[in-house]
């Protein structure tokens, strides 16, 4: 089983933008959806966004579409999470993991430790 490393999570004045990184420790994915998800105190752990293994397909939760987006690099063994417009209500925990094509964290079998996202008000 693989793990998988996120980095790039720091603390922001609301508006400003962060850049997270979702890496595989074996150095691929192979071939699995990179999901991201984030869990802020008191909450749930939640959807945000997920990308298909080939990279073709990006699906976005209603509350960061248009503000957040995906990418991958160019072998597809890093997934970036691009967040703009952050507001204070982003702020959680943010996790990257490698599964199937869902939004359902239960489906995920790999995991990230999490990086932290602070958006200050």
């Amino acid at each position: 089983q693989a793990q998988l490393v996120e980095s790039g999570g720091g603390l922001v004045p609301a508006g400003g933008s962060l850049i997270l990184s979702c890496a595989a420790a074996e150095g691929t994915f192979g071939g699995r959806s990179v999901g991201w998800f984030r869990q802020a105190p008191g909450k749930e752990r939640e959807f945000v966004a997920i990308v298909s293994g080939d990279g073709a397909t990006a699906v976005y939760a209603a509350s960061v579409k248009d503000r957040f987006s995906l990418t991958t690099a160019d072998a597809q063994n890093v997934v970036f999470l691009q967040m703009n417009s952050l507001k204070p209500e982003d702020t959680a925990v943010y996790y990257c993991a490698a599964g199937s094509f869902s939004r359902d964290p239960g489906s995920f079998g790999s995991w990230g430790q999490g990086t932290q996202v602070t958006v200050s008000s």
